[in-house]
């Protein structure tokens, strides 16, 4: 089983820039997007989806802003949200509980300049790790995925040093992750490649991609009991069509979904 995580920064951009060349291509089992910006009457008549995939969508109240989308070809048992308003509202979190897992699809919030939106943010990661710790322990194996807006190890970032002061690399950010991760989570591209430089994200300024003055944003985080599971995990930093790019968890066959 595969499952693709990627912010494509406007579904409708994306769609312009060959999302649906790669989506056919990728032959994926479950596809997690953010930042799609438009509900789902708005997707244009001339894109469609291969039977074969069932779509939950949660768009942000306000429109062409933020929101999220699950494309799989397993039908979810259920899907929700978080049921807090001031994240449901702009339609970060999808929670799709699937035979063997369950999967959570998340748009974390942009600190902003300034920490503007910093307290949002904690608060988010606190909600997320609250949100997995309950269905831990009701049993269940979690995958966390999504464009989580923070780089939170030096390694994660061209130019750590240039960036202490910004927005995903604050020191506030870096600290909830590592207490979200020491909760008993793995991030699982660091936990199989701790030395490997790769990014998930690109300014769009100063020819960054071509660079690669990049940041790594995008992650799948699993239960630590569910890490025997995972197969591998690939970065697809040759994929465009967006300012970031899709990341591919590979996970092994396995049976059921309980961890009791």
């Amino acid at each position: 089983m595969n499952i693709f995580t990627w912010n494509v920064n406007g579904l409708r951009a994306a769609l312009k820039n060959g999302f649906m060349d790669w989506f056919l291509s990728a032959n994926a089992d479950i596809v997690c997007l953010q930042e799609t910006r438009l509900l789902p009457e708005e997707l244009p008549a001339s894109v469609s989806f291969p039977e074969a995939y069932h779509l939950s969508w949660n768009p942000a109240e306000k429109r062409g802003y933020s929101g999220t989308a699950t494309i799989s070809k397993e039908v979810p048992e259920s899907v929700s949200g978080i049921g807090l308003e001031e994240f449901d509202s702009e339609g970060r979190v999808q929670i799709l509980n699937y035979k063997k897992f369950t999967l959570i699809n998340t748009y974390w919030p942009n600190s902003q300049d300034e920490r503007k939106r910093l307290p949002y943010k904690l608060a988010f990661a606190e909600a997320i790790g609250s949100k997995m710790d309950a269905l831990v322990k009701e049993g269940k194996h979690v995958i966390l995925c999504g464009d989580y807006n923070i780089a939170h190890e030096p390694i994660d970032l061209a130019r750590p040093k240039q960036n202490e002061n910004s927005a995903g690399y604050y020191i506030e950010e870096r600290e909830a992750m590592a207490t979200f991760l020491g909760r008993g989570y793995t991030d699982v591209f660091r936990a199989l490649y701790p030395e490997e430089v790769k990014y998930t994200w690109w300014s769009y300024r100063g020819g960054a991609r071509a660079k690669n003055v990049g940041w790594r944003l995008d992650y799948h985080c699993v239960n630590t009991a569910f890490m025997p599971f995972v197969k591998d995990i690939c970065i697809h930093d040759d994929v465009t069509g967006s300012d970031h790019c899709p990341v591919e968890l590979l996970l092994k066959d396995f049976q059921g979904r309980r961890t009791k």
